[in-house]
């Protein structure tokens, strides 16, 4: 166990630090960690987390990636960062009877910018990684199935919960990953506006899609 740890931050092709991290004379400390929260944020999303590697988290930051081992210390403790920085903080800024189109409208932008929540996307592309992984991500979509669940006052509210998180989830599968079409292609406008409809009928207290 101790040396599939140790692995993650020295045994990637390439990826161990080189030696000490170099000093930044020019950026700051904190605009180098937003730098690297921002590209392993988009590299998580495209990739998922097994095959973003520390070199091209740095490479898209522009930094050394020593610094990445400088500031978080290895990659699962960056992809944790990532995680509660983007869904953990859509779960405490968003109105539960916003989270659902807030979460959808998040998975049908066309590849987001810096600073933008991806984090459900990053779920999608990072399932079947390390137990640790998957164990975080479970955590994440627990806590979305549960803010969903009061969206209904029905006995089964948990149930329901759970049904609306696989729809959002299932709808970013087809359109992000596997580029189904028409749902690749259709303008997200429509997609929220479709699937608000019908949600409504699972979860009675969801407003109509703006």
């Amino acid at each position: 166990m101790r040396e599939a740890m140790q692995e993650e931050t020295t045994q990637e092709a390439g990826e161990s630090p080189p030696g000490p991290a170099p000093v930044e004379p020019r950026r700051s400390a904190r605009g180098t960690r937003l730098l690297l929260l921002d590209a392993a944020s988009e590299l998580f999303a495209e990739r998922g987390y097994e095959r973003a590697t520390v070199r091209d988290i740095a490479s898209r930051a522009g930094v050394n990636q020593a610094l990445l081992f400088r500031y978080f210390g290895s990659k699962k403790a960056l992809f944790g960062e990532v995680m509660a920085r983007g869904g953990h903080e859509q779960l405490r800024t968003t109105p539960a009877e916003r989270l659902f189109e807030v979460a959808l409208r998040g998975m049908l932008a066309e590849g987001g910018g810096p600073g933008d929540d991806r984090s459900l996307e990053v779920c999608l592309r990072s399932i079947g990684g390390s137990d640790e992984i998957a164990e975080a991500l479970r955590g994440l979509g627990d806590e979305y199935a549960e803010v969903l669940a009061t969206l209904s006052r029905a006995g089964d509210g948990a149930l329901r919960g759970d049904l609306a998180l696989s729809w959002l989830l299932g709808i970013g599968l087809m359109r992000v990953v596997v580029g189904k079409q028409p749902l690749a292609s259709a303008d997200p406008d429509v997609v929220v506006q479709l699937v608000g409809r019908a949600l409504g009928t699972l979860m009675e207290d969801l407003p109509p899609a703006e």
